[in-house]
């Protein structure tokens, strides 16, 4: 083989054998992952094992254990098993580990068993961050995305879905017995093959109908209606545009726009975006210190309670209201066309008349004032106003609070655009890196470790292509000492 690169023979002895570290360049990314667990105490987070007991059989140190999961999680290898392999072949990993080789059920235990420690792994990266100075930015953008849980649409039940199967079972059991009907009128003697396949056909549905009632009953005592067989903590949700649910987790994320770094996450199983907003707001500005802080986020997220709490803590809001008035569908005008004058304490209708305040209603435990006009009988625009004898207009009592952000996105028009180019690209990543069957563990605590993994991943990932390995490498071992 002349003329070409020639490797070692495989039986050749070296007489001065290389050391593991040889193979493992100084700006390796797992020497990231090796100083920075080194640096963290283990206790102080919640691990399990961190003194080993006095008797019994040695166990692996929390220390390796996490190793092994971050270098994993950050190659896009989350699987124990693979893990296990991993640390048998990989170079990395040897170096990494020590050559300790834990097995896929040890390894698959510590995940499980260490769920909140980990968790506070996550939670201390972004403190660190944070001192690195990583998250000067004021501004963050919020959103949530669907991700698949280990639940199939055929396990996940509802009242609706379970009444739409009985009805399909029934008409094919009649089909069936058609079917049996019109062979015994055909061929009345002899033994029929066809005939005994659609019996046994209408034995399973009949059974498959037992089983249908008895999920019916524990369906009742589900406080929202739905039943996961596989995974009990996932639901089914709709996402965007699509028709059909994703049985999975929402998944709730704040990235801030200057590094799109994942500051704060939380992993939930109710499918709407509505009512996370003031909770996710504050998680964050607690993550980044920040006294002020401006919050981005799209429609889903719109609810006055959240805004209103928001603006109490210093943070300001930017989301944009939804137009889902169903005047506007029927060519009536809506309550934007009716301009509040704060002087007087009404509104000015389109026809110029005063709408004044008559009286004082609560409704969603959110105190509304209601306005109307006294011209509307004789108004000559009542017919592109209301049905109804007087047009009513209920402003909530912190309503100057939703059209003061109404006025900042209108002086910020690109707000939005920053928002999906903030966030959405991130999920994006994280569901490329997860695959098509995204999570792999199941109930909502340990999808919620696994997904802190995987933010953990991401936001290394960052760091070291914003300082770079060996100024990560640095800045760690000075931001512990």
């Amino acid at each position: 083989m002349k003329r070409f690169v020639e490797g070692d023979d495989r039986k050749q002895v070296a007489l001065l054998p290389e050391c593991v570290d040889d193979y493992i360049g100084e700006d390796n990314p797992v020497r990231i992952v090796d100083v920075f667990v080194d640096e963290l105490d283990l206790a102080e987070l919640g691990f399990n094992g961190t003194t080993p007991a006095i008797t019994g059989r040695p166990s692996y140190h929390p220390g390796v254990m996490l190793k092994i999961y971050i270098y994993g999680y950050l190659n896009r290898v989350p699987s124990s098993r693979r893990l296990e392999r991993e640390c048998q072949r990989n170079v990395e990993m040897m170096w990494l580990t020590g050559r300790l080789t834990p097995d896929f059920k040890t390894i698959a235990d510590f995940r499980r068993d260490n769920g909140a420690a980990i968790r506070n792994v996550c939670r201390r990266f972004v403190e660190l961050c944070r001192g690195l100075k990583l998250l000067a930015s004021d501004t963050v953008a919020i959103d949530g995305s669907k991700f698949k849980a280990v639940n199939s649409r055929d396990r996940n039940y509802t009242a609706g879905k379970i009444d739409k199967r009985q009805q399909q079972i029934e008409e094919s059991v009649q089909r069936y017995l058609d079917m049996i009907e019109t062979a015994d009128r055909t061929n009345p003697i002899g033994f029929d093959v066809k005939t005994v396949r659609l019996y046994e056909k209408i034995a399973r549905l009949r059974q498959r109908m037992r089983e249908l009632e008895q999920i019916k009953k524990q369906l009742k005592t589900q406080p929202d209606g739905q039943l996961s067989l596989t995974d009990p903590d996932s639901r089914s949700m709709t996402s965007g545009g699509k028709r059909t649910g994703t049985v999975g987790y929402n998944v709730q994320a704040a990235v801030d726009t200057k590094h799109h770094l994942i500051v704060e996450h939380e992993v939930t199983n109710i499918g709407s975006d509505q009512g996370q907003l003031s909770t996710m707001a504050l998680s964050t500005k607690n993550a980044m210190g920040k006294p002020k802080l401006k919050v981005l986020a799209d429609r889903g997220y719109y609810s006055g309670p959240d805004i209103l709490a928001c603006e109490l803590v210093g943070i300001k809001t930017y989301v944009p209201k939804p137009l889902t008035s169903a005047s506007r569908k029927k060519g009536l005008f809506t309550k934007r066309d009716f301009v509040y004058v704060a002087r007087n304490d009404e509104y000015r209708c389109p026809a110029g008349e005063r709408a004044i305040r008559r009286f004082t209603t609560v409704e969603h435990d959110m105190t509304l004032q209601v306005y109307w006009p006294s011209a509307c009988p004789r108004c000559h625009l009542k017919g592109r106003c209301s049905p109804s004898d007087y047009r009513r207009i209920r402003r909530w009592e912190h309503e100057h609070i939703l059209e003061a952000m109404q006025r900042r996105l209108e002086r910020k028009p690109d707000a939005m655009t920053i928002r999906r180019s903030t966030v959405e690209h991130v999920f994006g990543t994280l569901k490329h890196w997860m695959g098509a069957t995204h999570f792999l563990t199941r109930t909502l605590g340990r999808v919620s470790t696994e997904m802190s993994l995987q933010v953990l991943a991401y936001n290394l990932k960052r760091v070291m292509n914003i300082l770079g390995v060996a100024a990560t490498i640095k800045a760690m071992r000075m931001a512990e000492t």
